[in-house]
């Protein structure tokens, strides 16, 4: 059944239509030289630059993973999301890592190991891990986004859910293969622009919807079980369904991932929005507007949260219904799958006229006349699948024309992150593999033209991963805790150990991400703390280990190296044969930035968290943490704002050449 209007249709047809032109019609000038395709000529203004970023962040999949654990959780859903989808990794980059990487005048994540480790074999063999590495990361991501896509497009379409996300990927592809970063940031901000816009329309749907925070708190104890959905401070435990079940020591999730984004932060921003970034203060610049507009997203979703609690109270009122339809199914199908339950499900629900007499009665029994529509959202282990949430209310409680606007906002979340993410990888195949090993010589009109094939082949990788994956949930926890992990050391640890070498990073980048890819095929099922425990000591043991073992970097590298990012950390051997006055102001700088991150921190958390706290009216919860925001806010101000213009390398006007 068709569930979108002729109006609905229009407006994501008209999108579509725009957002390819505005894309090609950049690639003429992204096609003039490498720099421009990858990094769009380092000329891209702070605000393009902080939109495109929140336009990255702002992904379909995770928007329904997070809108999940609100759905579940209540507010308290975003201590959860410390493991990515409350981007803290964005106060490292704002104060710290996104100045660092626009200093080193680099253009990949590997070109970092020349800069880093010098021109010998450990640097050169380095350079070619961490561009493997990135790239398999980056396939991850776009096996992530492919399965959000399949599971939220599936809910709309009158076909497979496979097929609706092949032609989105195969659309975003197109333009981001022939326009580069140019595409990239400008159909960025056209789609953020549609997001935001999207995003205050939801919350002020849901706020009107709520009579009041008590009735609206009675009301998701009895859908969710969770007698404490309207706490919005961490609890040590909270009720989670049982595919959730890692996640009910609240208090302890929260410090362990608040942990990891502190080492991941430390080493990350190695992107082209900072690569390509015109001055340090506009590096700081563009992460504190993505941090403001991003925050809108949080009302958005506890506000689809809110609208989807009121759905299932109406539709599905007891928790035995979808426990008997999964019954049902699996009765049916005893040897399915969860990878493969979604796609079962949905064609159901697209062709009941093809479902056997008996089943169709059971089905009927249970969910009632209208069970093509509710089986949508029974999930694999017989609960409310919380990861549709969010189409289930865009589908079922938006107005038409409404409803169309922001499916749109969701397809232009998904093609964001999309596009950033194919040119991250495309640029370290073609800058660090083909450029580097296979053609040294090649002109930049060619490597232009050799990014045109990588493109495809990566979505390729990308679409088989997604394909296979069980949930969004499983896919992401694995790229952050194992992947991501099992490659970490490096990243880390050549911006706060002087010692750290090229031999080093290779081994560590070699065992992390080969025990990642071995647990994955081998105990797919692995708690993420165990992930996170076995691949960091794997990639850090590697890494510390081999780099003792063998020849450090000589002095002259790495004195360049920390002369020119100013990194703190380790660097006493270093340091100490720098004249006195430029030590002490380096040593300054540190301090003022590690100062400023736990401000920086608290200014962004209670931010998101007093969003939410509006939205669901409750207006003492927001009175209570409007103050931690106040103080998060000044001390923001005082160790970070008042320092940009006057720090060494932070004025307006200046500019680092390429290091290459």
């Amino acid at each position: 059944m068709n569930i979108l209007s002729p109006l609905d249709w229009t407006i994501i047809v008209c999108f579509i239509l725009l957002i390819t032109g505005a894309g090609l019609l950049m690639s003429k000038r992204a096609a003039s030289g490498w720099d421009d395709y990858l990094l769009g000529g380092r000329k891209l203004p702070w605000y393009l630059l902080g939109m495109s970023g929140m336009s990255k962040w702002f992904d379909v999949a995770g928007t329904m993973i997070i809108t999940s654990f609100l759905f579940m959780l209540g507010p308290q859903g975003l201590f959860v999301e410390f493991r990515g989808g409350a981007v803290l990794v964005l106060a490292f980059l704002l104060v710290v890592a996104g100045k660092w990487n626009r200093r080193s005048g680099c253009r990949t994540e590997a070109d970092w190991q020349i800069f880093r480790y010098g021109t010998g074999k450990d640097a050169d063999a380095a350079r070619f891990l961490a561009a493997i590495v990135g790239i398999l990361a980056v396939v991850g991501g776009l096996g992530y986004l492919v399965k959000g896509a399949q599971l939220f497009l599936g809910m709309f379409l009158p076909f497979s859910p496979t097929v609706a996300a092949l032609s989105l990927v195969g659309i975003t592809t197109l333009y981001t293969m022939f326009a580069g970063f140019y595409g990239v940031v400008i159909t960025d901000l056209i789609q953020g622009l549609v997001i935001l816009l999207c995003s205050v329309i939801i919350g002020i749907i849901a706020w009107s919807a709520i009579g009041s925070v008590e009735s609206l708190g009675a009301t998701a104890t009895a859908v969710t079980g969770n007698a404490g959905w309207l706490d919005y401070a961490p609890a040590w435990n909270v009720d989670m369904p049982e595919a959730y079940g890692a996640y009910e020591g609240l208090i302890l999730v929260m410090l362990f991932y608040l942990i990891r984004n502190t080492f991941s932060g430390v080493g990350g921003g190695s992107e082209p929005r900072f690569f390509g970034a015109k001055s340090d203060r506009e590096c700081g610049l563009q992460c504190l507007l993505q941090g403001a507009v991003v925050m809108f997203r949080w009302p958005m979703m506890i506000g689809i949260a809110v609208l989807g609690i009121f759905f299932v109270s109406r539709e599905m009122p007891d928790a035995a219904i979808p426990q008997e339809a999964a019954q049902i199914l699996k009765e049916q199908h005893p040897t399915i799958r969860e990878s493969q339950w979604v796609g079962m499900v949905s064609g159901y629900a697209n062709r009941p006229e093809a479902v056997d007499a008996a089943l169709q009665a059971d089905l009927s029994r249970v969910l009632g006349e209208d069970w093509p529509e509710k089986l949508r959202l029974v999930g694999y282990h017989g609960t409310v699948n919380p990861e549709l949430i969010l189409p289930a209310v865009i589908k079922t409680e938006l107005p038409v024309g409404l409803r169309g606007l922001l499916l749109v906002a969701m397809l232009a979340a998904l093609m964001s992150t999309f596009d950033s993410a194919l040119n991250v990888a495309s640029g370290l195949f073609v800058n660090d593999i083909y450029r580097r090993w296979l053609r040294p010589k090649a002109s930049e009109k060619e490597c232009v033209r050799a990014s045109y094939v990588t493109v495809p082949l990566l979505v390729m990788l990308g679409v088989w991963l997604g394909l296979g994956a069980h949930s969004i949930n499983d896919i992401w926890g694995w790229l952050v805790m194992g992947l991501g992990t099992g490659s970490a050391a490096p990243a880390i640890l050549r911006m706060i150990w002087w010692r750290m070498n090229g031999w080093g990073v290779a081994a560590s980048l070699f065992c992390g991400t080969i025990a990642a890819i071995l647990q994955r095929a081998l105990i797919p099922e692995l708690n993420e703390w165990f992930q996170f425990l076995l691949m960091g000591t794997i990639s850090f043991s590697a890494a510390i280990g081999v780099s003792l073992l063998t020849r450090r970097t000589d002095d002259a590298t790495v004195l360049n190296f920390y002369r020119k990012t100013k990194p703190f950390g380790w660097w006493r051997p270093i340091r100490s044969q720098l004249a006195e006055s430029e030590q002490q102001a380096i040593l300054r700088e540190n301090r003022t930035d590690m100062i400023a991150i736990p401000f920086v921190l608290l200014a962004q958390v209670t931010l998101f968290l007093i969003a939410m706290l509006v939205v669901i009216h409750d207006y003492a919860g927001m009175l209570t943490v409007l103050p931690l925001f106040l103080i998060g806010a000044a001390g923001m101000w005082w160790f970070w704002w008042r320092p940009l213009d006057g720090m060494e390398g932070g004025g307006r006007h200046n500019t680092i050449q390429s290091s290459k």
